[in-house]
């Protein structure tokens, strides 16, 4: 599964093995090189690829984040990673998809390299108010219903074993390694990931996020409640973050006094 401070060949075979007992099982496939894993198994759920397929990089060449930004990577230091998954959400609550994503890492992370991430609603992953990872989660609708989803890709990069950024980043972006000084196994992460997020998706399934779901990440993340903030939709404006609506959406009481409800991300601290 890779050794610490050596550089680690990706085992697929001894991922799929760890996996089992999860939707992932057995379906996960490693690519050295691909342009982005969400792009590629989005264009495979479109034909009907199985739920639980995964595609593991080493590097991609066009990453992207949300919001269309790119994403810096270099071969092997990071974990980039796509997840195809079916679950049994409503349309109206798919947000529910990223914000478990968001505490699955937080487990995985910490288990494996014992940092804690800061999760910034709704899909940036932080360690000391820099960015270590970011989550992207793209769906398709049920045409039959138009309620409900047919599928999601969950799309999850993870900075590990990156020891610097390039000058523009290096006062944004850390990565595990710099954090405790370690190189850490992505193989570990990995699969430490694809279990965390296996057991968030069976508790959406079996429901009650609001009484789950939505508190867990409230006390996961700093950013949820009392941070002042500055949100650039609806005009730009500032306010103190004030907890998260029934659909997982941020509250902001803004400084004019009205309640407002962030729709995208890009909330960054004041």
């Amino acid at each position: 599964m890779g050794l610490p401070g050596k550089e680690e060949t990706f085992d697929a075979a001894a991922v799929n093995a760890a996996l089992v007992g999860t939707r992932f099982a057995h379906k996960v496939q490693h690519f050295a090189t691909i342009g982005s894993t969400n792009v590629t198994m989005l264009e495979e759920a479109a034909k009907g690829a199985p739920e639980g397929t995964v595609y593991v990089a080493d590097e991609q060449t066009a990453g992207r984040g949300r919001g269309g930004h790119t994403w810096h990577s270099i071969p092997g230091d990071g974990l980039y990673v796509s997840a195809l998954v079916k679950p049994e959400v409503p349309l109206s609550e798919a947000l529910w998809i990223s914000l478990a994503t968001g505490l699955a890492a937080q487990t995985a992370v910490r288990e494996v390299s014992g940092v804690h991430l800061d999760l910034r609603w709704p899909n940036d992953l932080l360690v000391a108010d820099k960015k270590c990872g970011g989550i992207l989660v793209e769906s398709a609708v049920d045409t039959e219903t138009h309620s409900r989803l047919r599928y999601a890709v969950v799309g999850v990069g993870i900075n590990i074993n990156h020891a610097e950024f390039p000058a523009e980043l290096a006062a944004l972006a850390t990565s595990l390694r710099l954090q405790n000084g370690k190189r850490q196994s992505r193989s570990a992460v990995l699969v430490a990931l694809l279990r965390a997020l296996d057991l968030e998706l069976s508790k959406l399934e079996a429901g009650g996020a609001a009484v789950d779901l939505l508190p867990r990440f409230t006390d996961a993340s700093t950013w949820v409640r009392g941070k002042r903030v500055n949100v650039p939709e609806q005009g730009g404006y500032t306010g103190t973050t004030a907890g998260l609506n029934e659909h997982g959406f941020l509250l902001v009481d803004s400084d004019d006094g009205v309640q407002r409800t962030v729709l995208s991300g890009g909330v960054r601290e004041l």
